[in-house]
């Protein structure tokens, strides 16, 4: 059953990580948006692409499927001791649907959404208020949207560890702390998994070339 518990959490998070906002939008404007901008099924190439009402509609429809998935989780395995854990299950299954959708040749967005969607289904508010200071503040002093996305994985990964290792996780998440080093491991998965789909981003922030938030959008001939 400990197996079976992670497998289902997964497979329930990979099918909500299945419905793709951006790409969605895009059709109901007859646009292929993986043919545009960076190519990715995501918040920034819609909102670079579409439009700032398309960016906003991705990033929360994005970032919710991540809350119900994980919210459909805790219902199912609610008396789980380990439901901490089966919940980030549930939220890296999102990430990996969303990252790759098997109907679009596995080729979706960059999972940074729905990461936050995960964050905010901890129902820790530590973890969601630093986070949100941790985007803003990078994003507002450097207008790079990617560098601001790793940055808030990175911190998870961080308070994470932290907060599990001295015990002062909310009540309301539920958080096991004899399983707490399975915790770890997910959200260090999520975090690596989250880097290597931004490895073409982290290259042109090295080189001085990543598009700013803010830049003039690709047009588009509809």
């Amino acid at each position: 059953m400990f197996v079976l518990h992670r497998l289902i959490s997964l497979v329930i998070g990979y099918c909500f990580g299945l419905i793709q906002t951006a790409y969605i939008i895009g059709r109901l404007h007859h646009v292929d948006i993986r043919q545009y901008g960076s190519g990715n099924s995501g918040t920034t190439n819609a909102l670079r692409t579409l439009g700032k009402t398309a960016g906003l509609i991705t990033f929360f429809v994005d970032g919710f499927k991540a809350v119900f998935a994980v919210l459909v989780v805790r219902l199912i395995f609610k008396d789980s001791a380990d439901i901490y854990a089966l919940a980030l299950y549930a939220g890296f299954g999102t990430v990996i649907g969303h990252n790759f959708p098997f109907y679009m040749n596995f080729k979706g967005g960059k999972g940074i959404a729905a990461s936050a969607g995960v964050i905010m289904a901890m129902l820790d508010w530590k973890l969601l208020v630093i986070s949100m200071i941790i985007f803003i503040t990078v994003v507002a002093l450097t207008r790079y949207v990617s560098l601001g996305s790793l940055c808030v994985m990175t911190g998870f990964l961080i308070m994470s560890v932290i907060f599990g290792e001295l015990n002062i996780m909310s009540e309301a998440s539920k958080f096991n702390y004899d399983n707490r080093f399975e915790a770890y491991a997910v959200v260090l998965a999520m975090t690596v998994l989250a880097f290597v789909r931004h490895k073409e981003n982290i290259k042109r922030l090295l080189s001085g070339t990543e598009r700013k938030l803010g830049e003039k959008k690709e047009e588009i001939n509809e």
